[in-house]
Order: C-alpha cells, then sequence, then structure tokens
C-alpha cells in the first residue's frame, strides 16, 4: 500500500508534468492549487486506504435554487448521474457544493498523464455543474446560456 513517501513522489513527478511548483503537501498531506482563477483542486492523502481525495467547490447555492438542481445533485450524490465516478457533497453552513473524487495513488502515479488529463476532467466537469447550479430553473438546460469552453481548464505545462 501506498505511503506518504510515495505520495510525496508521485506530487514531484505531477509537478515536473504540469510545472506547478505550488503541488507541495503541507504536514497533513493537504495541496491546493488554484486553477484557471476559478477553482481550488484539493488534493488530500489518505495514508490508511492509500488513496488521494480531490475536492472542488463547486458553487455555492443561491437562495432560490430550483428543486430541479437539488434533485439533479442528489441524482449524481446516489446514483453517480453525471459524476463521472464521483460524488457531491454539501457544506451545511456556506451551502456550498464540492465535488470529491478518490484516486487509487499506486494507479494514478503509474500514469502521471492520465492523473492530469483526468483531472482536468473534473474541472470541465466542475464548470457545467456550476453553470447549472447558478442558472434559473437549472436542469440540465442552460435555457440559451453561453456553453462552457470544455477546453479552458489546463494544467499541463
Amino acid at each position: 500500500m501506498a505511503t506518504k513517501e510515495d505520495y510525496t513522489k508521485f506530487l514531484k513527478q505531477i509537478r515536473e508534468e504540469t510545472g506547478i511548483d505550488s503541488l507541495v503537501p503541507d504536514a497533513s498531506g493537504l495541496v491546493s492549487v488554484r486553477v484557471e482563477d476559478r477553482f481550488n483542486v484539493n488534493l488530500q492523502f489518505v495514508e490508511a486506504t492509500g488513496k488521494v481525495l480531490c475536492f472542488v467547490e463547486v458553487a455555492q447555492l443561491p437562495a432560490d435554487t430550483s428543486k430541479d438542481v437539488y434533485r439533479d445533485l442528489l441524482a449524481g450524490g446516489l446514483f453517480g448521474k453525471e459524476t463521472a465516478g464521483g460524488y457531491f457533497a454539501l457544506e451545511p453552513d456556506t451551502e456550498t457544493v464540492v465535488y470529491n473524487y478518490f484516486f487509487d495513488l499506486d494507479r494514478a502515479a503509474e500514469d502521471t498523464e492520465d492523473f492530469v488529463d483526468t483531472i482536468e476532467k473534473i474541472l470541465q466537469l466542475c464548470d457545467l455543474w456550476a453553470e447549472r447550479i447558478k442558472a434559473p430553473g437549472a436542469s440540465g438546460d442552460s435555457s440559451g446560456d453561453e456553453v462552457p469552453d470544455l477546453q479552458a481548464f489546463r494544467i499541463h505545462a
């Protein structure tokens, strides 16, 4: 099973792959990086399981959030609908939607380029959900709103 030292080596590979020098864990193994001045990507090593938790704050729910958005988030959380294998959580004090995804560190370390590609896809997914959350009466249709640029989130060097 992966250790904290393996995680540190893995992050060094990711720094080399992306050119992002701030990918250095704190004492608890947490890394936080701001991407495209839109999302914070947080990585937390869970030594007991050998997994890396990736979590991203997607958006704060507006006071007038439609029941359709809540339904879609619940379906995403319970059934994985439109979540790409991750899940949503709601931070109760701020009503912020957080997307969570677990990586197996051993597998991620085998292919760092795939790991970075997956992070970019996670950010694209978060962007789509952020648009859905902020759109009035949102339920997957953007009612003519501008479609987000799915190539906007690049963390490769």
